[in-house]
């Protein structure tokens, strides 16, 4: 009985000790990179200029026609942009979707994960995305950095 109990509180230590390292371990800073393809024009956006761009209100950016990427709706890297950028929850979006819609304008692709839009962006001209800080790599170049973020999810 008291080795399970001396165990049992040895785990709760080195869970709590994991909780506290893990946002260093895994770059939770809370950072989210709006990004392009590295090999694409530079340019940089600003907030309301990058929501032009999501109300599908700007098509143009660098010279090249834009083509938005959001994550799924419940994705928190979603919400937290759609908070941050658009001052609305991506359910909230919906009415103006519709409306869109009916004006002949299609609301952003959306894609299932952090890497696929990383893949897409990287492969598409013009398209512009978002992924947490700690997934950039080589692929892509930030063109607007948000803080706030929820953490890493790598």
């Amino acid at each position: 009985m008291r080795a399970s109990a001396s165990l049992a509180r040895w785990r709760g230590w080195a869970l709590a000790g994991w909780c506290l390292l893990a946002p260093a371990v895994q770059g939770a800073d809370g950072r989210v990179a709006v990004v392009v393809a590295a090999q694409a024009p530079s340019a940089t956006l600003t907030l309301d200029e990058l929501a032009q761009v999501y109300r599908r209100r700007r098509q143009f950016v660098g010279g090249l026609r834009v083509q938005p990427i959001n994550l799924p709706a419940g994705h928190a890297l979603r919400r937290f942009f759609s908070h941050t950028v658009l001052q609305k929850a991506p359910e909230e979006m919906e009415d103006y979707w519709r409306d869109m819609y009916f004006n002949g304008v299609f609301p952003p692709f959306v894609l299932a994960s952090e890497e696929a839009v990383l893949r897409f962006v990287a492969a598409t001209p013009g398209a512009i995305g978002y992924v947490s800080a700690c997934a950039l790599d080589r692929r892509v170049t930030v063109v607007l950095m948000l803080d706030g973020g929820p953490g890493c999810s790598r």
